[in-house]
């Protein structure tokens, strides 16, 4: 069995794969291989570096990418999770990697506004990455307790507006995207007389205890742990952050559909070398990963895991750092907000 033939093989195991579906994989790569400009890159096994740990969502997503981008690379992908510090202790080891074979399987907080959050951190995102390709999104759900009254979003934001200052929103911690992007929507969304203080949790599940309990009123929760409370009735929807509905929240109506315009706003997670990595490899990753994104298997994993795969040239990435990191940027300037 040849070396090409043997990865396929590697390649469908990891995605279960059927026979006609690998057969279309493998006609795909032929036809559109992402080999040429960028010389023998790679020429050793690719380090994938997550920031989280196994089972997280960051690390579905690069284990459902390795196995694929091993086949059309030519070179194993091999995933290490290097969680600590909300991703960073990864990000900073790709910031400062100079082999060409450390890419980074990062979240936006690691590529946009670690160093706003805290001035000590040991990289700086706007230098010392080099943006390779978005690969998958997904949005927060704008919840309520269940003592909230009324049934329509318009009638718990009504709510909201006579509970005013003494309310409270969860987040699970200063400076996470459910914190900025609470605050975010305080600020874009006055006339809509949005006070609540901020509590901050360990994490979501904690977030999410705190609000069936009905101990805080409110919380930009994923999906995956909103939604099923929405649909027992034990939470109140009002509104998901993405531009745009979203499979992943049931294509439930955006916060802008229901009045609150300007504070859109998602948890991405992307791939990043350092700001070393000639941009013939760039492109050369790019192009092997938006092949990956375009398989229906991998896509399936993705929704089924908690991501809407998205793709886009390096360029695209670079644009989306440079608006998330000003959007939130001004949200940490505004509020004073700092990293726990």
């Amino acid at each position: 069995m040849n070396l090409s033939k043997r990865r396929l093989l590697q390649t469908a195991a990891a995605l279960s794969l059927p026979g006609a579906a690998l057969k279309a994989f493998a006609a795909g790569a032929s036809s559109a291989s992402p080999a040429s400009g960028a010389g023998t890159w790679p020429t050793k096994p690719i380090r994938l570096l997550v920031g989280f740990p196994r089972e997280s969502a960051p690390d579905i997503a690069a284990r459902t990418i390795a196995a694929p981008l091993a086949a059309l690379l030519g070179q194993q992908v091999v995933v290490e999770n290097k969680a600590g510090a909300s991703g960073n202790v990864a990000a900073d080891e790709v910031a400062k990697a100079r082999d060409d074979h450390t890419i980074g399987v990062l979240i936006n907080g690691n590529m946009t506004i670690a160093k706003l959050l805290n001035p000590a951190m040991p990289f700086d995102p706007e230098k010392d990455f080099a943006p390779v390709g978005l690969i998958g999104t997904t949005p927060l759900v704008f919840v309520t307790s269940s003592r909230a009254t009324g049934s329509s979003p318009q009638e718990v934001l009504q709510w909201i507006r006579q509970i005013s200052s003494d309310g409270r929103y969860g987040s699970p911690g200063s400076g996470t995207v459910g914190h900025l992007g609470m605050e975010l929507l305080k600020m874009h969304a006055m006339q809509a007389g949005i006070f609540a203080r901020h509590q901050p949790f360990g994490s979501n599940p904690q977030v999410l205890e705190a609000l069936l309990s009905t101990k805080i009123d409110m919380a930009l929760l994923p999906p995956g742990l909103a939604l099923p409370n929405v649909r027992s009735g034990k939470l109140k929807f009002i509104g998901v952050t993405s531009p745009e509905r979203s499979p992943l929240a049931e294509n439930l109506p955006t916060l802008r559909e229901v009045g609150l315009f300007g504070a859109e706003t998602e948890i991405w997670t992307a791939l990043a070398g350092p700001s070393t990595m000639p941009e013939a490899t760039s492109a050369k990753l790019n192009a092997a990963l938006t092949k990956v994104l375009q398989s229906p298997a991998v896509a399936d994993t993705f929704l089924k895991s908690g991501w809407q795969p998205q793709g886009g040239a390096p360029v695209d990435l670079a644009r989306r750092i440079r608006k998330d990191t000003a959007k939130l940027g001004g949200v940490i300037a505004v509020r004073g907000i700092k990293e726990a």
